[in-house]
Formats: structure tokens, sequence, C-alpha cells
């Protein structure tokens, strides 16, 4: 199976570092509203490589997060007067009500933003020590 590499820009084998294990992280919504066809493309075009690798015989290591704090979600919150928590965990919910009717299999986990900002921040500082990222009016930005 030949996947496309962004950083080389060429379609390369792809070579499990496990002979049996194959690791993928998808991204996942940033739920705040209802998951739109778009959404619905990527997860369904994943899914279906997901399904390809296992019926090949690989024991497929599925990630797919939940993006529970965001700007939108901030607004919707406030919007609808209840906090950030009670709308991501609504939108989480109907995520997996549309995915199940789509036929989308369960990622092996679901981490949340939420659940890794402590990390999150550490590894924009290693980015940042590194100087692959930098910093301007308090945002951080990708050294390209």
């Amino acid at each position: 199976m030949k996947l496309y590499n962004t950083l080389s820009r060429t379609k390369e084998e792809l070579e499990p570092l496990n002979d049996k294990i194959v690791n993928m992280y998808v991204c996942g919504p940033t739920v705040y509203n209802y998951i739109h066809i778009g959404n619905a493309r990527a997860f369904i075009v994943f899914d279906t490589v997901r399904r390809y690798l296992e019926y090949k015989g690989y024991k497929v290591n599925y990630v797919q997060n939940f993006t529970d704090i965001d700007d939108k979600i901030i607004k919707r919150a406030q919007e609808e007067n209840v906090t950030t928590k009670e709308v991501a965990e609504k939108y989480i919910d109907e995520y997996f009500k549309d995915a199940d009717n789509l036929g989308i299999k369960r990622a092996t986990v679901h981490p949340k933003a939420t659940e890794h900002i402590e990390d999150i921040i550490e590894f924009i500082k290693i980015l940042i020590d590194k100087g692959y990222a930098y910093v301007v009016n308090g945002n951080v930005y990708f050294e390209t």
C-alpha cells in the first residue's frame, strides 16, 4: 500500500514499525456543532484505510481526537448559556450517533484536547526551543 507523504511530497510504500501493528492518528472534529459532509468524508476515508489494513492482517491502533475547547465552542456555550464542557459532550454524543449511522468504526481511543493541555503546552515549548515555531503577539506559528 502506498501513501502520500506530505513531508517528502512523494508516494511511499507503507512500512509499519512493527510487522503486525499499524498506529494511525486521525484528527477528529472540533465539537461545537453537528458534523458536516466535509467532516464525514475524512472520517469515511480513514475508516476505509483502517478496514483495509485490518483486512490485510494488521492490528490497527486507531486514535481520533476530539477538540473539545476552541473559540467556536466558547462562543456556542455563551450563546446557549451552558458550559463549554456541556457543548462538547453534546456534540461528541452527536458525532458518535452520526458515525454509527454512517457505519464508521469507533477509534481505539478518542482523547480530548482538554485531557492533554499540559502535554500540548510542553510540546509547543519544545517546538519553540528547537526553532520549529516562534511567537508573535502571544500566538505561536510554525517556522516554514
